[in-house]
């Protein structure tokens, strides 16, 4: 069967190419980029997990400034609540880095982080935002049933092919396919049996999931190229979505010594780790990571570890020093250009993709 680029996702969508922003929570500054994306024919994705509703909002709106076009909005659907049982062992183990970053010792009831989901998805409704993909499980019954009547559409990410049974049952309309080349956290529903995530290779993941259900498939993990676009479509899914590849972009807002490791990179770079979060996520690693993994302690619970260690991380990001950052990254990192136009990088992978189908 010939590969055509214009897939069923574009329609769903109403996209021109089969091309996904990666939702990056974290990333700051992130507006210019998800527009960038969707007015050059992509699907721009803001990352606002971590962003308090009134954020969300101002940053909505501030997408509808620059583009007319579709753009999505991914957040977490399950955050859950601190948990503090191994935290003076863990805060113990952490003061030694900020006593070389120059900042104070926090103490258990500093810890607190708040869990905005149930008002982020209020703003998504009421803003009628048209696309909202969900990372870590499935939203509830009940909040699906109200995205339905108000015409968003719910993508999902899946790295096991009974998760992406689980969303399509639960009324998805698509599902991202995640390999464990694919850098940040990893979507694994449960990670409660397994700490690093389930970690199925891409090339392995699309086809069985795409074997095994309806809704169009997008496949993510280590695609970086036009190469990686035929072979997920050659694979039967329907587009890609890519993070890693718009990081060193003209307009990605990631910090110049997290562009410069990026760029200094290479495959055999990164690593996951839940030393930053408590959940499993694939970073370049650095200083902070070997340090954790020489002391040999099991880290708080997400989200209390990525509460815990984010002084660490903005004070290393004021510092500009690579070495305590969270440097969240794929496995494709030695194709990286830097300061690459987002329309450019757009149009080079569909002029690569339509030459290698011609």
């Amino acid at each position: 069967m010939a590969i055509q680029l214009k897939t069923n996702l574009c329609d769903v969508f109403n996209i021109r190419y089969p091309i996904v922003l990666a939702g990056m929570a974290g990333i700051p500054h992130m507006v210019p980029m998800v527009s960038a994306v969707s007015n050059a024919g992509g699907l721009g994705t803001l990352g606002a997990a971590y962003m308090s509703p009134s954020d969300i909002k101002e940053a909505i709106r501030g997408i509808r400034k620059l583009t007319q076009e579709p753009f999505s909005i991914n957040i977490f659907s399950v955050m859950g609540a601190d948990q503090y049982s191994n935290f003076n062992q863990v805060n113990e183990s952490l003061n030694g880095i900020r006593t070389s970053l120059g900042i104070s010792h926090p103490v258990v009831n500093d810890i607190r982080t708040p869990d905005y989901f149930e008002e982020q998805f209020k703003i998504l409704l009421d803003e009628k935002v048209p696309i909202v993909s969900t990372t870590f499980g499935l939203i509830s019954e009940k909040l699906m049933e109200k995205a339905k009547r108000a015409g968003i559409q719910i993508v999902n990410t899946a790295t096991t092919v009974d998760e992406a049974v689980q969303a399509e049952q639960r009324g998805c309309d698509v599902i991202v396919a995640q390999g464990t080349e694919a850098g940040g956290h990893r979507g694994t529903f449960d990670v409660s049996s397994r700490p690093m995530g389930a970690n199925i290779g891409t090339m392995a993941l699309v086809p069985q999931i795409v074997d095994r259900v309806k809704i169009p498939v997008i496949a993510a993990g280590g695609i970086m190229d036009g190469r990686g676009l035929v072979a997920a479509l050659s694979l039967g899914a329907q587009g890609i979505q890519m993070g890693t590849r718009f990081l060193t972009a003209a307009e990605s807002g990631v910090h110049p010594a997290y562009k410069k490791a990026l760029l200094e990179s290479t495959e055999e770079s990164t690593v996951v780790t839940n030393a930053f979060s408590g959940r499993p996520a694939r970073g370049i690693t650095n200083a902070f990571i070997r340090r954790w993994d020489e002391n040999h302690i099991e880290p708080l619970p997400f989200p209390t570890q990525n509460t815990l260690t984010r002084d660490i991380r903005n004070a290393s990001s004021r510092l500009n020093n690579p070495d305590y950052m969270a440097l969240w990254a794929g496995q494709g990192t030695r194709m990286l250009k830097a300061n690459q136009e987002v329309s450019s990088i757009i149009h080079q992978v569909m002029d690569e993709a339509q030459r290698i189908i011609e």
